[in-house]
């Protein structure tokens, strides 16, 4: 298999000023079409330092593929830094040159020398045509055959150069007859630890297809991945694996692939053409936007409330006072009457409701920053509460309590 190594150039990837997200979407299209990732790198526009990267890489991979510093300015360095490391010059490259002049009369600006740089390629290389920018790519190749690939770092100019130009390139130069074909098995309600205990054994005796555990926030997904030739193949592969890790996470695995919590619990609802509401303190509506998000939620979503000052819990949600005197806002009972006022006055089946303390203050003792209280009520007379404390700072609490929302919706549902 061939490998390569990830360079993303540029001062302000290191200075946090910009998240780099070229590399992660370059690396899954590359492992779709058989091409190994074997390392990335973050490197700043210094002209030395990028071409000692590039030969660095060269001498363990069989290519390097960099996005970033192909611009005009001082500072975009990137062709500069292929040539010293490849010992090579530079050539005009004319229909680039040509592009290029067509967009400045285009836009009725004149084009300046500095742009003219761009057009100029190092030496021998396989040009890279850009129809979204004035930057072109191009593909060096060193004496070994080892190769340059540079893409520009814009993600509207860089992903179809990588699509139409670059990953055609790899496929024939290494013959790619095997591609990466992955199922996504999402989970919800149950932690990394406990999904790998379950799963362990044949996590290892998996090879192709492989498995892969990958947590984010208050969810985990495991990942299937088969090499074949076919996507049929694949599915082949895939599909008894999937099986064996369903019926073994069985409660706990709300969808496959594109499927989100939301989206999920969107489709329990209109199987059983129920309408749902949330009635929101902590989360501050975030889990009717997650709801909202998903197209045709107008047919299962009828409202929500985000009930913040205790007077709204009383006024809109019709929360006795007595209750948030007795028992304080973030208590069972509140969180109770809320999801059955939601779901009362906005005229849904059923209702979710979060109230807690986000922070960083407002914490006491008996409850400290990060509970949070939920509660369902739905039109069959179901009624229940559930508490949990969170970890994090206030955006992380809200965030997760979020997804433990949506979580709780779709569990009820099943």
């Amino acid at each position: 298999m061939a490998s390569v190594e990830l360079v993303a150039v540029g001062t302000e990837l290191l200075l946090g000023q910009l998240t780099d997200t070229n590399t992660p979407y370059v690396a899954a299209r590359l492992a779709e079409v058989g091409i190994d990732v074997r390392g990335t790198h973050a490197v700043g526009d210094n002209r030395e330092r990028i071409a000692a990267t590039f030969r660095d890489v060269l001498m363990r991979r069989d290519g390097a593929i960099v996005t970033g510093g192909l611009g005009p300015t001082i500072d975009d360095v990137t062709k500069e830094a292929v040539c010293d490391a490849l010992g090579l010059g530079v050539e005009l490259y004319e229909p680039a040159l040509r592009q290029m002049e067509g967009f400045f009369a285009q836009i009725g600006r004149e084009m300046r020398p500095n742009n003219r740089k761009q057009a100029e390629l190092p030496s021998g290389s396989r040009p890279m045509n850009n129809p979204f920018g004035t930057a072109p790519g191009f593909i060096a190749f060193a004496g070994d055959e080892r190769f340059v690939a540079c893409m520009p770092g814009v993600p509207h100019e860089m992903k179809p150069m990588l699509a139409n130009e670059l990953v055609p390139f790899l496929i024939e130069r290494y013959d790619l007859r095997e591609s990466i074909h992955t199922r996504v098995l999402h989970t919800i309600g149950i932690g990394e630890s406990e999904i790998d205990h379950r799963i362990a054994d044949i996590f290892a005796m998996s090879e192709n297809p492989k498995i892969a555990v990958l947590a984010h926030g208050s969810r985990a997904d495991v990942k299937i991945m088969a090499k074949s030739r076919t996507a049929g193949e694949a599915e082949t592969m895939i599909a008894p694996l999937q099986r064996e890790i369903e019926q073994r996470l069985a409660g706990f695995i709300y969808g496959a692939d594109a499927a989100t919590p939301e989206s999920s619990v969107h489709a329990l609802l209109q199987r059983r053409s129920w309408m749902a509401a949330t009635a929101e303190s902590v989360t501050g509506g975030r889990v009717a936007a997650a709801l909202t998000g998903v197209p045709g939620s107008s047919q299962s979503f009828a409202g929500g409330i985000v009930a913040y000052d205790n007077a709204v819990k009383t006024g809109a949600l019709g929360v006795d006072a007595a209750l948030i005197e007795r028992d304080g806002a973030v208590s069972e009972s509140v969180a109770l009457a809320m999801a059955r006022g939601a779901r009362e006055r906005l005229h849904a089946q059923i209702a979710v409701a979060t109230t807690g303390i986000a922070g960083p203050s407002g914490g006491s003792p008996k409850k400290p920053v990060g509970l949070v209280w939920f509660a369902v009520s739905d039109a069959d007379g179901f009624a229940g509460a559930w508490q949990f404390q969170f970890r994090g700072e206030r955006k992380t609490v809200q965030s997760r309590a979020t997804t433990y929302a949506l979580g709780l919706l779709w569990r009820h549902l099943t």
